[in-house]
């Protein structure tokens, strides 16, 4: 059972890699990765208020009241995760993008534990926790600095892909702390959930409570675009996108759950280590292979051995 878990949790980090790449064809479809955003966190939201029916679960959310406003605010994160997802990966690719996600993502969980905010017991700084950042950070430095300069050779497109992505410049320096930032609220969210679950109890009420914060937010965001004229009008998706598109909210859906049952099972610190490591395979062999009709970008020696430099790293942090 314990090796079933193990590789469940590896699938389920997959999800976040598969998540972004299906994104960018609804953002393709409706015209707007904010539109993009707003679809498919009320889908997830739909997706979650059938599984709280099923489990009995609308009967915790009565316990609402009993929460500090500011336990409610971890649904902040996906929109902002979601939104940077489709604007970086096809301008990053999918392990440079992903990598960066991760770099947050592990140097906000050290932060978190170190200084025990949001109520969480505080850590002492070890040596796996030294070595473990040492290695991201010098995995994300070689992965950003592997792609392709201006003037390589154009990437190979998969069969059935959309032609492949100019050589991309080295990524400016927004865009880095943009996917640096995006990462960094995913552990800030699971903190402030957890707080929200001492309260609700119910696991699926939580995530439904926060997948609803998070769409109404991203609603708000996207009418605010539209009517001062900073993003363009949604389109009805058309016959050219596949029915994979809409699987975006499906996979938040199955990651927030997942990481809600398996935490419990098999620790916390075991889940992030192979859920993280599960989304940096994916995104590595979405890059190189060229699915979901990204651009191929092949795995160069330095970008493979940041990927190796970055998974390490996080089970340092994670698992020493």
């Amino acid at each position: 059972m314990t090796v079933v878990l193990l590789i469940s949790a590896l699938l389920i980090g997959c999800l976040l890699a598969v998540q972004a790449s299906v994104n960018l064809q609804l953002t393709k479809a409706v015209g707007t990765p904010y539109g993009a955003s707003t679809l498919q966190l009320w889908v997830a939201v739909g997706l979650l208020a059938v599984l709280a029916a099923a489990a009995g679960a609308f009967g915790a959310l009565t316990g609402i009241t009993d929460a500090p406003a500011w336990y409610l605010l971890g649904g902040l994160a996906s929109p902002l995760y979601i939104t940077s997802g489709i604007l970086l990966f096809p301008r990053m690719g999918a392990l440079a993008a992903g990598g960066l996600f991760v770099t947050g993502q592990m140097l906000a969980s050290v932060g978190l534990d170190v200084f025990g905010l949001f109520g969480l017991p505080r850590q002492p700084v070890t040596l796996g926790i030294l070595a473990g950042t040492t290695a991201v950070l010098a995995g994300i430095t070689l992965i950003v600095r592997g792609q392709q300069p201006a003037g390589a050779p154009a990437a190979v497109p998969a069969t059935g892909a959309a032609p492949p992505a100019p050589p991309a410049p080295p990524a400016a320096g927004g865009w880095l702390l943009l996917g640096l930032v995006a990462g960094a609220v995913l552990p800030v969210q699971g903190a402030v959930n957890a707080r929200l679950r001492s309260v609700l109890e119910q696991p699926i009420a939580v995530a439904l409570v926060s997948f609803v914060v998070a769409a109404l937010t991203i609603s708000v965001v996207l009418a605010a675009l539209l009517v001062t004229g900073r993003t363009a009008r949604l389109r009805l998706p058309g016959a050219g996108m596949p029915w994979w598109g809409w699987l975006g909210g499906a996979c938040a859906v199955g990651y927030v759950t997942g990481t809600f049952l398996l935490i419990p099972a098999i620790g916390a610190a075991v889940t992030v280590a192979l859920t993280v490591t599960g989304q940096q395979l994916a995104s590595a062999a979405i890059d190189s292979r060229g699915w979901l009709r990204l651009p191929r970008r092949p795995l160069s020696a330095r970008r493979g051995t940041g990927l190796v430099l970055l998974v390490a790293g996080s089970l340092l942090v994670q698992l020493i």
